[in-house]
């Protein structure tokens, strides 16, 4: 499933993201695809900061910025006020990073999907609480270091499947997107404003600065997360039919873990273990797509 990116731009250079920030690339694709008529709801994260203080602005549509647990609440909120001024064909968006999403902000989340209440909730995924130092999150993948996770005492618990979680609500759309793959991201978001109800997207959006990595190798590694299967481009209808929109090279996990100096204390051994996880998630999602055994 891919669309060309459209040409006109919806945010500003100004911005204040760190260089390479895949938040700030995801949020360009994204806007791209959505169009002007579109309100954003900004959660604490580090789009809280990147978008520049009030009453400057990167953005070239309306910003809400909301408490760090009350994106769903407040995306709801904002729905039933537009509907009742007679505005149905606005778009509301809640963009939240992992920390908002996963955690903090899981129970107005949750809350809005059981309603269904009619808004697209992003989350651009950087695996922590990057805006704030660099604190594990469930996001944070098995294995890695962060400031709450240092040394040898690093993150021994696997990332939280949020995909799933909010797919077992049965909510019309939910997929995964990747910055290396704009085209299916942009397909994706249309994709999403097309459907009435709680739409959620999953974003990969790659971290120099808190991944230790280069910041020219942000879409590189976007791109291996999905090559090795760590981050499948995958969707689910309904919450019941899956269908998985690349079919990656299976490179080994290990040229992935490598790139990132926040996994550098790995041993051989714990790669294989990550592999093991790695192989057993992919084997797990064919299934649901119904292309295994």
């Amino acid at each position: 499933m891919e669309e060309r990116v459209p040409e006109k731009e919806y945010m500003y250079s100004g911005h204040v993201a760190c260089p390479g920030c895949g938040a700030a690339v995801a949020m360009k694709l994204f806007l791209k695809a959505l169009g002007d008529k579109t309100v954003l709801i900004i959660p604490a994260c580090c789009w809280s900061i990147i978008a520049g203080p009030y009453p400057q602005s990167a953005l070239k549509v309306p910003v809400l910025h909301a408490a760090f647990e009350t994106g769903g609440a407040t995306a709801s909120g904002v729905r039933a006020a537009l509907d009742i001024k007679g505005q149905s064909d606005t778009t509301v968006v809640t963009w939240a990073g992992d920390g908002g999403t996963f955690d903090i902000g899981f129970q107005s989340l949750s809350g809005a999907a059981e309603r269904n209440d009619d808004f697209i909730y992003a989350c651009y995924d950087n695996e922590a609480y990057m805006n704030t130092g660099i604190q594990r999150s469930s996001s944070t993948p098995y294995g890695a270091w962060t400031t709450t996770t240092p040394g040898k005492e690093w993150k021994k618990m696997r990332k939280k499947n949020i995909v799933e979680a909010l797919a077992a609500h049965r909510i019309p759309y939910a997929a995964t997107l990747n910055i290396a793959f704009p085209e299916d991201f942009v397909a994706k978001v249309k994709k999403a404003k097309s459907k009435k109800g709680t739409r959620f997207l999953h974003i990969y959006a790659s971290c120099p600065t808190g991944w230790r990595l280069p910041s020219e190798q942000s879409i590189k590694i976007a791109r291996m997360a999905v090559q090795t299967n760590i981050f499948p481009l995958y969707e689910v209808d309904e919450g019941l039919h899956y269908t998985i929109n690349y079919f990656p090279k299976e490179f080994p996990v290990k040229e992935y873990f490598r790139m990132q100096g926040r996994f550098k204390h790995l041993s051989d051994k714990d790669l294989e273990e990550i592999q093991k996880m790695v192989d057993e998630d992919w084997r797990i999602l064919l299934r649901k797509a119904e292309m295994f055994p």
